[in-house]
């Protein structure tokens, strides 16, 4: 692959190549890891890349791989920027030809999403977005546990995630992390949502297959001198008639990443916590809680198959990106003709005898859930931002 972003002062571009690395299925080739040329010479050295393959602009990397023969040019693009770099960055590269990974969430407005959307039917190439969290093994459980009825109809979800980092002025420090996620031109019409609360939706939506129909949502600045949302509280309406709650904050101290999810159905319910990945509660009023662990006993092969870690051993943030590049990479294969190598699947369950892949098992995110994504950003601004109604139809 080719990265764009992720230079020495990022955050997220290194774990995204930890990630991509810890299966063996993709290798790290090239990359503009900064619009400031140094800075990304600087990345490539330490990252022990060929120098002649360490680029100025994303647009002179996409340029000139695109002259190398097949085999020694990328195969793909990772992209790790900013918001707002996304679409034109994603554009280019799939107009000349590559593949696109991408970090949420998709572009910096939905116009610019359906407009990817429009490419990605024209070109026909693959693209992937790591909304990572729904990649534990025990939310693939809980997935297959929803799909096989084991609750039941679903009538309540309770989804959250509580931060703190921003509970002041971070963005007036210096910090490079909190100054683009609280920048409109940067992270787009919303903070905190955007950010973290498209990963609550998300999750919501993949765990139990329902989509948000309408919602009411409160948004609030509560650090004086913030230009976009810190907390975010909104109530959810499902396309099966069940009910919601999410809500998200960054001012909450003393929290860390606590993304959670309760689902409740006609039969039994399901909790998830982010912070302990390897436990997934199924509960049920007359027969009581049932644990259900990563690595014990008899898990569904979709969770299996994102299984990496014997009993005890946490299945971590890193394995999450892992899995969705592992994916990915087995995708790119299929659409080359290519079987996908047989240790992309690690023994873990879900590789055909073959050596391909069943991709309903090794799923990845993709363009749709990023329009789902800018869908409730748009929605829950324009909830927010009107007090004449109290529900908002889900718009995308």
């Amino acid at each position: 692959m080719g990265m764009i972003g992720g230079s020495l002062e990022a955050f997220i571009g290194a774990v995204h190549r930890r990630g991509a690395a810890l299966d063996g299925e993709v290798e790290l080739v090239c990359g503009a890891f900064s619009s400031n040329p140094e800075k990304s010479k600087a990345a490539g050295e330490s990252l022990y890349l060929e120098p002649s393959r360490v680029y100025g602009s994303y647009e002179e990397m996409i340029l000139k791989e695109k002259e190398l023969p097949e085999g020694e040019r990328m195969d793909f693009v990772s992209i790790v920027v900013p918001n707002h770099v996304h679409f034109p960055a994603a554009k280019f590269a799939l107009e000349n030809g590559f593949p696109v990974l991408m970090d949420k969430p998709v572009t910096l407005t939905t116009k610019e999403a359906k407009d990817l959307k429009v490419i990605l039917e024209e070109t026909g190439l693959l693209f992937a977005l790591t909304h990572n969290y729904t990649a534990y093994p025990m939310v693939k459980e809980a997935k297959q546990l929803i799909k096989n009825g084991v609750i039941g109809d679903i009538r309540k979800v309770i989804v959250e995630y509580p931060q703190g980092w921003l509970y002041n002025l971070v963005e007036g420090t210096g910090n490079k992390q909190a100054d683009w996620r609280t920048d409109p031109e940067r992270c787009g019409a919303a903070g905190g949502v955007g950010d973290i609360g498209t990963h609550a939706e998300n999750l919501a939506e993949y765990i139990t297959g329902l989509e948000i129909t309408e919602l009411c949502a409160d948004l609030t600045i509560f650090v004086e001198g913030r230009r976009l949302d810190d907390d975010a509280n909104i109530l959810l309406r499902f396309n099966n008639g069940a009910k919601g709650v999410l809500h998200n904050s960054q001012i909450c101290h003393g929290e860390e990443n606590d993304l959670n999810i309760r689902i409740y159905g006609s039969k039994g319910g399901l909790k998830w916590r982010q912070m302990e990945p390897n436990t997934l509660e199924l509960t049920n009023q007359d027969t009581g809680s049932r644990i259900i662990r990563t690595g014990v006993g008899q898990l569904s092969e979709h969770a299996q198959a994102h299984t990496r870690q014997p009993a005890g051993h946490p299945e971590g943030y890193i394995e999450t990106f892992a899995s969705i590049y592992r994916n990915f990479a087995m995708a790119l294969r299929h659409s080359w003709g290519v079987a996908a190598d047989k240790s992309a699947t690690g023994g873990l369950g879900g590789g055909k005898a073959d050596g391909s892949y069943n991709p309903e098992i090794y799923d990845f995110p993709g363009i749709d859930d990023g329009l789902r994504g800018m869908g409730f950003i748009q929605t829950v601004v324009k909830s927010a931002n009107d007090d004449t109604t109290k529900w908002t139809k889900f718009e995308i």
